[in-house]
Parts: structure tokens; sequence; C-alpha cells
């Protein structure tokens, strides 16, 4: 960490096919909440490439440096200061949102946390609403990857819980659909849900 600034070596990875998506996704949305902006590399590089909207990072107060010393870095007017929002116990407290991005979240959260955040979504989004969530996902129950496999396994001893099956989360999300589940490098997916 220097000057506050945390790095992550997989948005360096994820960020380019990302932003691909987000640019089709995002195409006829105005404002985005992202949830868990983490280091708050994908803040940084999204904003700028996508002028028209206006993006809102959010995460607990403890990486709120390092996000602000990211978007310290920019020449762009289009992306605000992160807000503290935890699920679960922070309130929806934004206005005029009509899109919503995150990234390797659901598999961190206890389920119950995952839960609460598709139906906040769910919830707050207006009609036409997206959202992009990014991540490893089941399918049917069954793993993508060996190695994500292995990743469940790992985050569940640490703690964490666990890689989602996308038919749980869309059980959460009602009543978003899931439109278009897009596979992305490193055996990730983008889910693209709208109201």
């Amino acid at each position: 960490m220097v000057n506050n600034k945390d790095f992550s070596q997989a948005c360096e990875n994820n960020k380019t096919p990302i932003l691909a998506q987000l640019r089709t996704h995002f195409a006829d949305q105005n404002k985005i909440v992202e949830i868990g902006s983490g280091t708050g590399q994908h803040a940084a590089y999204f904003a700028p490439a996508l002028p028209h909207l206006t993006w809102q990072p959010t995460d607990i107060p403890g990486n709120h440096d390092s996000i602000n010393a990211w978007l310290e870095e920019l020449e762009c007017s289009n992306v605000l200061p992160p807000v503290e929002f935890f699920i679960g116990r922070d309130s929806w407290s934004f206005s005029d949102i009509d899109g919503v991005f995150s990234a390797n979240t659901t598999h961190i959260m206890q389920p119950h946390e995952a839960q609460m955040m598709m139906e906040t979504i769910a919830h707050n989004l207006p009609d036409n609403g997206v959202f992009c969530q990014y991540g490893p996902f089941k399918f049917d129950g069954k793993f993508t990857s060996a190695s994500n496999d292995q990743f469940d396994q790992s985050l569940r001893e640490r703690g964490y819980g666990g890689i989602r099956d996308i038919v749980e989360l869309q059980t959460w999300a009602k009543p978003l659909s899931l439109v278009e589940t897009i596979q992305l490098p490193a055996n990730n997916h983008l889910l693209v849900w709208r109201k």
C-alpha cells in the first residue's frame, strides 16, 4: 500500500473485460451505485470510460482511504466520493439510481447477507433498472471449474459464505429478471439483471 492506495491483481486482470460489457448494459443508464468498491480500482477505471454515467462508490469506512486515493488521480467529474454502505446495517439512501454494479461480493458475504443484497437491489431499482453482478457462480449446484470448487472450499475455511448458485440468486432477486449470463475470463461470469 502506497499513500493509502490498496491494489488488487484480480481487479487489474478483470477490469477490461468487465468494462466491455458495461459499455453495452449501462448504455442507457444515468447513475450507478457500486456495492463493495473495495480498493477503488474498478471505480477509477470505469467512471472515466463511461462519461455519461455518474458513478457512486460504496464500502465500509476502512476502505474509503484507498478508494479516495485512486479517485484523486482521476481527471473526471462523474465519480462521487465513496459513502458508507453495509448490507443489512445501512438503509438504502441513494436517489435517482437506475443501475447497480457489484463485483466479487456474494461469495464473501454470508448467505443471509447475500440474500439481503439481492432483495435490497431488487426492491430499490426502478423499472428498467439494470444490475450487473460479476464474480464466480455455481450453475444448478455445479462449479464451473475445479479451481472454483477449490476456491469455494478456501472461502468457507476462512469463514466466508462461499460461491452462490445462480438459481439461489434468482429466487432472492425477484422481481428482477436474469436477462444475460456472460462468461468472462478466469471462470467468472457477469450476470445482467433487469427490472
